[in-house]
Protein backbone atom coordinates (compact mmCIF):
# COMPACT_ATOMS: atom_id res chain seq x y z
CA UNK A 1 0.00 0.00 0.00
CA UNK A 2 2.83 2.35 0.84
CA UNK A 3 4.33 1.90 -2.62
CA UNK A 4 1.02 2.81 -4.28
CA UNK A 5 0.89 5.97 -2.20
CA UNK A 6 4.38 6.93 -3.29
CA UNK A 7 3.77 6.52 -7.02
CA UNK A 8 1.63 9.71 -7.45
CA UNK A 9 4.20 11.69 -5.44
CA UNK A 10 7.10 10.44 -7.57
CA UNK A 11 5.17 11.19 -10.74
CA UNK A 12 4.47 14.74 -9.52
CA UNK A 13 8.16 15.25 -8.73
CA UNK A 14 9.21 14.03 -12.18
CA UNK A 15 6.72 16.34 -13.88
CA UNK A 16 7.83 19.28 -11.73
CA UNK A 17 11.50 18.59 -12.50
CA UNK A 18 10.83 18.30 -16.21
CA UNK A 19 8.77 21.49 -16.31
CA UNK A 20 11.46 23.41 -14.43
CA UNK A 21 14.32 22.09 -16.57
CA UNK A 22 16.89 24.78 -17.21
CA UNK A 23 16.99 26.12 -20.77
CA UNK A 24 20.38 27.54 -21.70
CA UNK A 25 21.30 29.81 -24.57
CA UNK A 26 24.64 29.56 -26.32
CA UNK A 27 25.97 32.77 -24.73
CA UNK A 28 25.26 31.43 -21.23
CA UNK A 29 27.12 28.20 -22.00
CA UNK A 30 30.12 30.10 -23.40
CA UNK A 31 30.20 32.36 -20.32
CA UNK A 32 30.24 29.30 -18.06
CA UNK A 33 33.15 27.82 -20.04
CA UNK A 34 35.13 31.06 -19.67
CA UNK A 35 34.62 31.00 -15.92
CA UNK A 36 34.74 27.35 -14.93
CA UNK A 37 36.65 25.22 -17.43
CA UNK A 38 39.58 23.55 -15.58
CA UNK A 39 42.07 24.01 -18.42
CA UNK A 40 41.66 27.79 -18.31
CA UNK A 41 42.33 27.70 -14.56
CA UNK A 42 45.58 25.87 -15.28
CA UNK A 43 46.65 28.75 -17.53
CA UNK A 44 45.61 31.31 -14.90
CA UNK A 45 47.78 29.59 -12.30
CA UNK A 46 50.72 29.33 -14.71
CA UNK A 47 50.43 33.04 -15.55
CA UNK A 48 50.27 33.96 -11.86
CA UNK A 49 53.31 31.75 -11.14
CA UNK A 50 55.34 33.51 -13.85
CA UNK A 51 54.30 36.97 -12.65
CA UNK A 52 55.28 36.08 -9.09
CA UNK A 53 58.64 34.72 -10.26
CA UNK A 54 59.29 37.96 -12.19
CA UNK A 55 59.12 39.92 -8.92
CA UNK A 56 62.48 38.44 -7.93
CA UNK A 57 64.22 39.24 -11.20
CA UNK A 58 66.15 42.20 -9.74
CA UNK A 59 67.65 40.26 -6.86
CA UNK A 60 71.38 40.69 -6.16
CA UNK A 61 73.77 37.84 -5.61
CA UNK A 62 73.85 37.00 -1.89
CA UNK A 63 76.76 38.41 0.15
CA UNK A 64 79.46 35.97 1.25
CA UNK A 65 80.96 35.93 4.74
CA UNK A 66 83.91 34.01 6.12
CA UNK A 67 85.52 33.39 9.48
CA UNK A 68 88.86 31.68 10.05
CA UNK A 69 92.54 31.98 10.77
CA UNK A 70 94.85 34.02 8.59
CA UNK A 71 98.59 33.41 8.12
CA UNK A 72 98.74 31.39 11.31
CA UNK A 73 101.78 29.13 11.94
CA UNK A 74 101.27 25.47 12.83
CA UNK A 75 103.49 25.87 15.85
CA UNK A 76 101.12 27.12 18.52
CA UNK A 77 104.02 28.53 20.58
CA UNK A 78 104.56 31.15 17.91
CA UNK A 79 101.10 32.54 18.50
CA UNK A 80 102.15 34.11 21.82
CA UNK A 81 104.13 37.27 22.38
CA UNK A 82 107.78 36.80 23.34
CA UNK A 83 109.15 39.98 24.88
CA UNK A 84 109.05 42.68 22.26
CA UNK A 85 108.24 40.17 19.53
CA UNK A 86 104.46 39.96 18.90
CA UNK A 87 102.78 36.64 18.21
CA UNK A 88 102.13 35.38 14.70
CA UNK A 89 98.76 34.72 13.03
CA UNK A 90 95.30 36.24 13.34
CA UNK A 91 91.58 35.55 13.17
CA UNK A 92 90.01 36.97 10.02
CA UNK A 93 86.42 37.96 9.39
CA UNK A 94 85.69 38.60 5.70
CA UNK A 95 82.73 39.75 3.63
CA UNK A 96 82.21 39.93 -0.13
CA UNK A 97 79.48 41.41 -2.31
CA UNK A 98 79.16 41.54 -6.08
CA UNK A 99 77.18 44.45 -7.56
CA UNK A 100 75.01 43.35 -10.51
CA UNK A 101 74.73 45.23 -13.76
CA UNK A 102 71.57 47.35 -13.44
CA UNK A 103 70.77 46.97 -17.14
CA UNK A 104 71.18 43.19 -16.86
CA UNK A 105 68.64 43.11 -14.02
CA UNK A 106 66.20 45.25 -15.99
CA UNK A 107 66.59 43.00 -19.04
CA UNK A 108 65.99 39.90 -16.91
CA UNK A 109 62.87 41.45 -15.37
CA UNK A 110 61.39 42.38 -18.75
CA UNK A 111 62.18 38.90 -20.06
CA UNK A 112 60.48 37.15 -17.13
CA UNK A 113 57.42 39.41 -17.26
CA UNK A 114 57.01 38.76 -20.97
CA UNK A 115 56.86 35.00 -20.36
CA UNK A 116 53.36 35.33 -18.90
CA UNK A 117 52.26 37.31 -21.98
CA UNK A 118 52.96 34.22 -24.11
CA UNK A 119 50.84 32.09 -21.76
CA UNK A 120 47.99 34.62 -21.90
CA UNK A 121 47.80 34.31 -25.68
CA UNK A 122 48.00 30.52 -25.43
CA UNK A 123 45.11 30.65 -22.97
CA UNK A 124 43.08 32.69 -25.48
CA UNK A 125 43.89 30.17 -28.22
CA UNK A 126 42.75 27.30 -25.97
CA UNK A 127 39.59 29.23 -25.09
CA UNK A 128 38.87 29.63 -28.81
CA UNK A 129 39.11 25.86 -29.30
CA UNK A 130 36.82 25.21 -26.31
CA UNK A 131 34.27 27.68 -27.67
CA UNK A 132 34.41 25.95 -31.07
CA UNK A 133 33.70 22.61 -29.36
CA UNK A 134 30.79 24.11 -27.43
CA UNK A 135 29.30 25.62 -30.59
CA UNK A 136 29.64 22.31 -32.44
CA UNK A 137 27.87 20.42 -29.63
CA UNK A 138 25.21 23.13 -29.26
CA UNK A 139 24.37 23.39 -32.96
CA UNK A 140 24.49 19.62 -33.31
CA UNK A 141 21.92 19.41 -30.49
CA UNK A 142 19.67 21.88 -32.33
CA UNK A 143 19.86 19.74 -35.48
CA UNK A 144 19.15 16.60 -33.47
CA UNK A 145 16.02 18.20 -32.00
CA UNK A 146 14.85 19.22 -35.47
CA UNK A 147 15.55 15.69 -36.66
CA UNK A 148 13.56 14.23 -33.74
CA UNK A 149 10.61 16.46 -34.57
CA UNK A 150 10.77 15.37 -38.20
CA UNK A 151 11.08 11.69 -37.26
CA UNK A 152 8.07 11.94 -34.95
CA UNK A 153 5.96 13.60 -37.65
CA UNK A 154 6.89 11.08 -40.32
CA UNK A 155 6.49 8.20 -37.88
CA UNK A 156 2.89 9.28 -37.21
CA UNK A 157 2.19 9.56 -40.93
CA UNK A 158 3.59 6.10 -41.52
CA UNK A 159 1.57 4.64 -38.64
CA UNK A 160 -1.61 6.09 -40.12
CA UNK A 161 -0.74 4.62 -43.52
CA UNK A 162 -0.11 1.21 -41.94
CA UNK A 163 -3.39 1.24 -40.00
CA UNK A 164 -5.28 2.28 -43.12
CA UNK A 165 -3.56 -0.50 -45.11
CA UNK A 166 -4.52 -3.07 -42.45
CA UNK A 167 -8.18 -2.09 -42.76
CA UNK A 168 -8.00 -2.20 -46.54
CA UNK A 169 -6.26 -5.58 -46.49
CA UNK A 170 -8.99 -7.03 -44.32
CA UNK A 171 -11.48 -5.85 -46.95
CA UNK A 172 -9.32 -7.25 -49.77
CA UNK A 173 -8.61 -3.76 -51.06
CA UNK A 174 -4.82 -3.72 -50.51
CA UNK A 175 -1.78 -5.82 -51.38
CA UNK A 176 0.37 -7.06 -48.51
CA UNK A 177 3.88 -6.43 -49.97
CA UNK A 178 4.07 -2.67 -49.50
CA UNK A 179 2.47 -3.03 -46.06
CA UNK A 180 5.43 -5.08 -44.76
CA UNK A 181 7.88 -2.64 -46.34
CA UNK A 182 6.17 0.22 -44.51
CA UNK A 183 6.27 -1.75 -41.24
CA UNK A 184 10.02 -2.30 -41.68
CA UNK A 185 10.59 1.38 -42.37
CA UNK A 186 8.57 2.24 -39.26
CA UNK A 187 11.03 0.15 -37.25
CA UNK A 188 13.92 1.98 -38.92
CA UNK A 189 12.41 5.33 -37.94
CA UNK A 190 11.97 4.20 -34.36
CA UNK A 191 15.57 2.95 -34.26
CA UNK A 192 16.78 6.24 -35.72
CA UNK A 193 14.80 8.14 -33.07
CA UNK A 194 16.40 6.08 -30.26
CA UNK A 195 19.87 6.74 -31.65
CA UNK A 196 19.11 10.45 -32.00
CA UNK A 197 17.83 10.68 -28.40
CA UNK A 198 21.01 8.94 -27.19
CA UNK A 199 23.15 11.43 -29.10
CA UNK A 200 21.19 14.30 -27.51
CA UNK A 201 22.14 12.92 -24.08
CA UNK A 202 25.77 12.72 -25.21
CA UNK A 203 25.72 16.39 -26.25
CA UNK A 204 24.23 17.34 -22.86
CA UNK A 205 27.03 15.47 -21.07
CA UNK A 206 29.70 17.03 -23.30
CA UNK A 207 28.42 20.57 -22.72
CA UNK A 208 28.19 19.99 -18.97
CA UNK A 209 31.80 18.82 -19.03
CA UNK A 210 32.92 21.90 -20.94
CA UNK A 211 31.11 24.10 -18.39
CA UNK A 212 32.95 22.36 -15.56
CA UNK A 213 29.69 20.99 -14.12
CA UNK A 214 28.39 17.60 -13.05
CA UNK A 215 27.81 15.65 -16.26
CA UNK A 216 24.42 14.42 -15.03
CA UNK A 217 22.86 17.89 -14.63
CA UNK A 218 19.78 18.00 -16.82
CA UNK A 219 19.13 21.03 -19.01
CA UNK A 220 17.73 21.90 -22.40
CA UNK A 221 18.85 24.41 -25.02
CA UNK A 222 17.21 27.23 -26.91
CA UNK A 223 16.78 26.14 -30.51
CA UNK A 224 16.77 29.71 -31.85
CA UNK A 225 20.08 30.48 -33.57
CA UNK A 226 21.50 33.13 -35.86
CA UNK A 227 24.18 32.72 -38.50
CA UNK A 228 26.37 35.74 -39.18
CA UNK A 229 26.84 36.76 -42.80
CA UNK A 230 30.52 36.80 -43.80
CA UNK A 231 29.99 36.96 -47.55
CA UNK A 232 31.22 40.58 -47.66
CA UNK A 233 33.96 40.00 -45.09
CA UNK A 234 37.32 40.88 -46.66
CA UNK A 235 40.48 39.87 -44.82
CA UNK A 236 44.21 39.72 -45.47
CA UNK A 237 47.22 38.31 -43.61
CA UNK A 238 47.40 41.34 -41.31
CA UNK A 239 43.94 40.50 -39.95
CA UNK A 240 45.15 37.15 -38.63
CA UNK A 241 48.42 38.64 -37.36
CA UNK A 242 46.37 41.01 -35.22
CA UNK A 243 43.48 38.74 -34.18
CA UNK A 244 44.54 35.09 -34.00
CA UNK A 245 45.72 34.21 -30.48
CA UNK A 246 48.06 31.45 -31.64
CA UNK A 247 49.77 33.86 -34.03
CA UNK A 248 49.88 36.57 -31.36
CA UNK A 249 51.47 33.98 -29.05
CA UNK A 250 54.25 33.60 -31.64
CA UNK A 251 54.64 37.40 -31.66
CA UNK A 252 54.99 37.35 -27.87
CA UNK A 253 57.57 34.57 -28.22
CA UNK A 254 59.52 36.73 -30.67
CA UNK A 255 59.42 39.60 -28.14
CA UNK A 256 60.58 37.18 -25.44
CA UNK A 257 63.31 35.97 -27.77
CA UNK A 258 64.55 39.53 -28.29
CA UNK A 259 64.57 40.14 -24.53
CA UNK A 260 66.61 36.98 -24.04
CA UNK A 261 69.12 38.34 -26.56
CA UNK A 262 69.30 41.60 -24.63
CA UNK A 263 69.87 39.69 -21.39
CA UNK A 264 72.70 37.71 -22.99
CA UNK A 265 74.27 40.90 -24.32
CA UNK A 266 74.15 42.51 -20.89
CA UNK A 267 75.73 39.38 -19.41
CA UNK A 268 78.84 40.24 -21.45
CA UNK A 269 79.29 43.54 -19.55
CA UNK A 270 81.77 43.78 -16.62
CA UNK A 271 80.48 43.03 -13.12
CA UNK A 272 81.96 44.79 -10.10
CA UNK A 273 82.21 43.83 -6.45
CA UNK A 274 83.97 44.57 -3.16
CA UNK A 275 85.73 42.44 -0.54
CA UNK A 276 86.55 43.47 3.03
CA UNK A 277 88.73 41.48 5.46
CA UNK A 278 89.24 42.30 9.15
CA UNK A 279 92.10 40.57 11.01
CA UNK A 280 92.48 40.40 14.81
CA UNK A 281 96.12 39.35 15.44
CA UNK A 282 97.50 37.05 18.09
CA UNK A 283 100.06 38.01 20.71
CA UNK A 284 99.65 41.77 20.62
CA UNK A 285 99.51 42.20 16.87
CA UNK A 286 97.52 45.27 15.79
CA UNK A 287 94.06 44.87 14.26
CA UNK A 288 94.43 44.96 10.48
CA UNK A 289 92.14 45.08 7.48
CA UNK A 290 92.18 44.77 3.74
CA UNK A 291 89.67 46.08 1.23
CA UNK A 292 89.63 45.18 -2.45
CA UNK A 293 87.53 46.06 -5.45
CA UNK A 294 86.77 43.20 -7.86
CA UNK A 295 85.66 43.01 -11.44
CA UNK A 296 84.58 40.14 -13.70
CA UNK A 297 85.40 40.29 -17.42
CA UNK A 298 82.89 37.96 -19.13
CA UNK A 299 83.63 39.60 -22.46
CA UNK A 300 87.00 37.87 -22.64
CA UNK A 301 87.31 35.69 -25.72
CA UNK A 302 87.66 32.41 -23.80
CA UNK A 303 84.66 33.14 -21.54
CA UNK A 304 82.18 34.76 -23.93
CA UNK A 305 81.76 31.97 -26.51
CA UNK A 306 78.61 30.56 -24.90
CA UNK A 307 76.88 33.96 -24.64
CA UNK A 308 77.72 34.91 -28.20
CA UNK A 309 76.55 31.52 -29.51
CA UNK A 310 73.26 31.88 -27.62
CA UNK A 311 72.71 35.38 -29.04
CA UNK A 312 73.26 34.11 -32.59
CA UNK A 313 70.96 31.12 -31.97
CA UNK A 314 68.18 33.36 -30.64
CA UNK A 315 68.45 35.59 -33.70
CA UNK A 316 67.78 32.67 -36.05
CA UNK A 317 65.02 31.36 -33.82
CA UNK A 318 63.28 34.75 -34.10
CA UNK A 319 63.52 34.50 -37.89
CA UNK A 320 61.98 31.01 -37.75
CA UNK A 321 59.08 32.24 -35.56
CA UNK A 322 58.44 35.14 -37.95
CA UNK A 323 58.31 32.76 -40.91
CA UNK A 324 55.94 30.49 -38.97
CA UNK A 325 53.63 33.46 -38.37
CA UNK A 326 53.52 34.25 -42.07
CA UNK A 327 52.84 30.61 -42.99
CA UNK A 328 49.96 30.36 -40.50
CA UNK A 329 48.39 33.66 -41.62
CA UNK A 330 48.56 32.56 -45.26
CA UNK A 331 46.98 29.18 -44.46
CA UNK A 332 44.17 30.74 -42.42
CA UNK A 333 43.40 33.19 -45.21
CA UNK A 334 43.12 30.34 -47.73
CA UNK A 335 40.96 28.26 -45.37
CA UNK A 336 38.67 31.25 -44.73
CA UNK A 337 37.83 31.82 -48.39
CA UNK A 338 37.59 28.08 -49.07
CA UNK A 339 35.00 27.63 -46.29
CA UNK A 340 33.21 30.83 -47.32
CA UNK A 341 32.86 29.46 -50.85
CA UNK A 342 31.47 26.17 -49.53
CA UNK A 343 29.05 28.04 -47.27
CA UNK A 344 27.66 29.92 -50.25
CA UNK A 345 27.02 26.58 -51.97
CA UNK A 346 25.20 25.21 -48.88
CA UNK A 347 23.16 28.40 -48.64
CA UNK A 348 21.97 28.01 -52.23
CA UNK A 349 21.21 24.31 -51.71
CA UNK A 350 19.20 25.04 -48.55
CA UNK A 351 17.20 27.70 -50.41
CA UNK A 352 16.56 25.25 -53.24
CA UNK A 353 15.32 22.56 -50.85
CA UNK A 354 13.28 25.05 -48.83
CA UNK A 355 11.56 26.75 -51.76
CA UNK A 356 11.30 24.04 -54.42
CA UNK A 357 12.29 20.47 -53.59
CA UNK A 358 10.53 19.90 -50.26
CA UNK A 359 7.32 21.77 -51.23
CA UNK A 360 7.17 19.69 -54.42
CA UNK A 361 7.58 16.38 -52.55
CA UNK A 362 5.09 17.53 -49.89
CA UNK A 363 2.51 18.44 -52.53
CA UNK A 364 3.15 15.13 -54.27
CA UNK A 365 2.48 13.28 -51.01
CA UNK A 366 -0.72 15.26 -50.37
CA UNK A 367 -1.88 14.51 -53.91
CA UNK A 368 -1.14 10.79 -53.50
CA UNK A 369 -2.84 10.75 -50.10
CA UNK A 370 -5.98 12.30 -51.57
CA UNK A 371 -5.96 9.82 -54.44
CA UNK A 372 -5.36 6.96 -51.99
CA UNK A 373 -8.30 8.05 -49.86
CA UNK A 374 -10.43 8.10 -53.01
CA UNK A 375 -9.20 4.60 -53.93
CA UNK A 376 -7.60 5.79 -57.18
CA UNK A 377 -4.01 5.02 -56.07
CA UNK A 378 -2.46 2.05 -54.32
CA UNK A 379 -0.43 1.99 -51.10
CA UNK A 380 2.96 1.54 -52.79
CA UNK A 381 2.47 4.82 -54.68
CA UNK A 382 1.56 6.65 -51.46
CA UNK A 383 4.45 4.98 -49.64
CA UNK A 384 6.84 5.96 -52.43
CA UNK A 385 5.67 9.58 -52.18
CA UNK A 386 6.10 9.52 -48.39
CA UNK A 387 9.57 7.96 -48.65
CA UNK A 388 10.78 10.61 -51.10
CA UNK A 389 9.36 13.40 -48.94
CA UNK A 390 10.98 11.89 -45.83
CA UNK A 391 14.38 11.56 -47.53
CA UNK A 392 14.22 15.13 -48.85
CA UNK A 393 13.40 16.48 -45.38
CA UNK A 394 16.28 14.53 -43.80
CA UNK A 395 18.64 15.75 -46.53
CA UNK A 396 17.49 19.31 -45.82
CA UNK A 397 18.23 18.93 -42.11
CA UNK A 398 21.66 17.50 -42.95
CA UNK A 399 22.40 20.47 -45.22
CA UNK A 400 21.53 22.84 -42.38
CA UNK A 401 23.81 20.79 -40.11
CA UNK A 402 26.70 21.01 -42.58
CA UNK A 403 26.11 24.75 -42.99
CA UNK A 404 26.25 25.28 -39.21
CA UNK A 405 29.46 23.25 -38.97
CA UNK A 406 31.04 25.39 -41.70
CA UNK A 407 29.87 28.50 -39.86
CA UNK A 408 31.59 27.28 -36.67
CA UNK A 409 34.79 26.51 -38.63
CA UNK A 410 34.75 29.99 -40.14
CA UNK A 411 34.34 31.65 -36.74
CA UNK A 412 37.12 29.46 -35.36
CA UNK A 413 39.46 30.76 -38.06
CA UNK A 414 38.67 34.44 -37.41
CA UNK A 415 38.50 33.64 -33.67
CA UNK A 416 35.10 35.11 -33.04
CA UNK A 417 34.22 34.46 -29.40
Amino acid sequence: MKMYKLIPLLFALIVTFSSNAQTLKLDAILDSIRIAHPMLKVYDNEIRAMDEAAKGAKSWMPPQFGLGQFMTPYDVRLWHREGDIPGMGSVMISGEQMFPNKRKLEADEKMMRSMSAVEKEKKNATLNELIVLAKEFYYDWIILKKKLLLLNQNEKLLELMIKNAEIRYQNNLEKIGTYFKAKANLGNLQNMRLMTETTVNERRIQLNTLMGRNSKIYFDIDTIYQMNDYSEFIIDDSFFLQNRSDIKALSREIDLNNLKQESEKQALKPQFGIRFDNMVGFGGQPVQYSIMGMVKFPMAKWSSKMNKATIESLKWKANALQSEKEVMANEYRGMFYEILNEMELKKKQITLYDEKIIPAFRNNFKSMLLSYEQNTEELFMLYDAWEKMNMAQLEYVELVNESLKLHVKLERIIEKK
